[in-house]
Parts: C-alpha cells; structure tokens; sequence
C-alpha cells in the first residue's frame, strides 16, 4: 500500500504538467506567512530542546526541528527563491544546548512545552489545509499537503508520549 506522500503526488500530478503560471499574491502570502509561522515555531522548539528534562520529550523537540520543520523551511525557500519571491526577514536560530538547570518559575514545564508543541503542530495542521484549498497551481497545492501529511505523522507520536505522560487535556466525556 502507498504511503500518503506517494498518494498526494499521485494525485496532483497530473495537474502539473505543463506551462506554470506564476504564482497569484494568495499562494505567495500564505507561502511567507507559513514560512514565518514555521521559523518563529522553530525557535520555540530550539528554547524547549534546551531546557527540557523528559528524555523522551526532548527527543520528540529534536525530532521537530529536524525532520519538521527545518526541511519545511529549507523547502518553502527555495521554492519562492526559484520563483524569484523574496524572502521574509527571519529571526536568528538559538544555539543548542543543554540548559536545564534553568530553576522552574523561569521556564516552561515539560507539560507546557509538550501542550505548546501540540499546538503549534494543530495549527500548522490547519494552516497547511489553507494553503492548499486556497492554492491555484498544483504544485503549491502539493507542497501544502506534504507540510500537513509531515505534521499529522509527527503529532501521532506526540500524542502518544502526551497519554503516556498524563500530560494530554481532555475535554469532558459526554453522557447522554
């Protein structure tokens, strides 16, 4: 069975062939925006790596950084660079470390960063659905359902530590 990055290519493949137009301001806009949202999420994946104490959770913030969201910034830049879009300015990345001796007060919990991380992966869910019902070109509509496929992947085994963790907010069970 075909994994769901195979699907979606399959899917939107026949749709690119062809001459491209060039990108419509709604693509570019959510494009930077998207870019933006991925970068700034980033750093507060890199603070969170640092000061972190479950073993597990930092694991969870590396693996975020580095097979989520850096591929997806690398990915959005060069393609707006390629279609001679100009970068937004970006903050600067925070060095990597081991910072934990932080006194609680001064930072997050290990559950105030996990509920964050979950989170800002919901809204990146989100957002990457409307890049890709708001996209014109196949393409773009093709990058915006990766970012979302990569998301949702990563949030399963994040939801997991969560539940183990006790650490996940549910609403209350409804009886009838």
């Amino acid at each position: 069975m075909p994994n769901a990055f195979e699907l979606m290519k399959d899917f939107f493949e026949p749709f690119m062939d062809g001459e491209k137009k060039p990108l419509n301001v709604g693509e570019v806009m959510n494009l930077w925006f998207y870019l933006k949202g991925s970068e700034e999420t980033l750093r507060s994946e890199q603070v969170a790596f640092n000061v972190v104490e479950d073993k597990e959770l930092r694991k969870h913030f590396e693996d975020a950084i580095n097979n989520v969201h850096k591929p997806i910034i690398e990915e959005i830049k060069e393609f707006l660079t390629k279609e001679s879009v100009p970068l937004p300015e970006s903050t600067p990345d925070i060095p990597l470390g081991d910072f934990r001796s932080v006194p609680i007060g001064a930072k997050l919990s290990d559950e105030a960063f996990c509920n964050l991380l979950e989170y800002n992966i919901i809204l990146g869910i989100n957002y990457a659905v409307r890049g890709l019902t708001e996209s014109v070109r196949a393409d773009v509509g093709l990058m915006f359902s990766k970012f979302q496929m990569r998301k949702v992947a990563f949030s399963i085994s994040l939801k997991e530590l969560s539940v183990k963790r006790g650490w996940i907010k549910i609403p209350p069970y409804y009886k009838s």
